[in-house]
């Protein structure tokens, strides 16, 4: 059976990566079966911060390794949060990051945003393969919804009129940036059967 590491330590992501790849014959691991260590992610962009991730378990891991960085980028904001959208706030939990973001957007007309995930693949030949995604919406002017993380109960997707936050699992599995990032992933391992 084939085995594919997912470099995350994060238990809601790695719920999702299980969920997406559920129908593939495959181990699925994560960053908590493995010793990796800190891994300072020091890039400019997601898909650097995915590259150094990758790179890191590739170290200590032999299999397919899929490392993903995503953050939400506001244009009202200049893109920010983006590569610093767990950190954004001083806490840098989900409540304060939301709390912030919140305050910062409260005079904005402009609320439009978008969720991006770049994801780092590296084969078992240790090929580098590059994947992203994007999901557009708007920032809502409340938090609303108990499901998912991050920000997701103030981001409403285009045609939508719920936040990520309202809508269950299966329904934001479906249109989630990183999910439209890894249907990408799937349609390349899948080829490679």
């Amino acid at each position: 059976m084939k085995q594919i590491i997912i470099a995350t330590a994060n238990a809601n992501k790695l719920l999702e990566y299980q969920s997406l790849l559920e129908h593939l014959k495959v181990d699925i691991y994560s960053l908590r079966d493995f010793d990796v260590g800190y891994i300072e992610e020091t890039g400019e962009t997601f898909f650097e911060n995915a590259k150094i991730k990758a790179l890191a378990v590739q170290k200590v891991a032999k299999g397919i390794i899929i490392a993903d960085d995503s953050g939400l980028e506001v244009a009202a904001l200049d893109g920010k949060p983006g590569i610093h959208s767990r950190r954004f706030s001083e806490a840098g939990t989900d409540l304060s990051n939301n709390k912030k973001l919140l305050e910062v957007m409260e005079n904005q007309a402009d609320r439009s945003a978008r969720f991006v995930t770049a994801v780092c693949l590296i084969d078992e030949a240790g090929n580098i393969n590059r994947f992203e995604g994007e999901l557009h919406g708007y920032i809502h002017t409340a938090c609303e919804g108990e499901h998912g993380f991050g920000y997701d109960p103030l981001f409403i997707p285009v045609g939508y009129t719920k936040t990520l936050g309202e809508l269950d699992s299966a329904e934001k599995n479906k249109i989630s940036h990183r999910a439209r990032c890894l249907r990408k992933v799937l349609t390349y391992l899948e080829s490679r059967d």
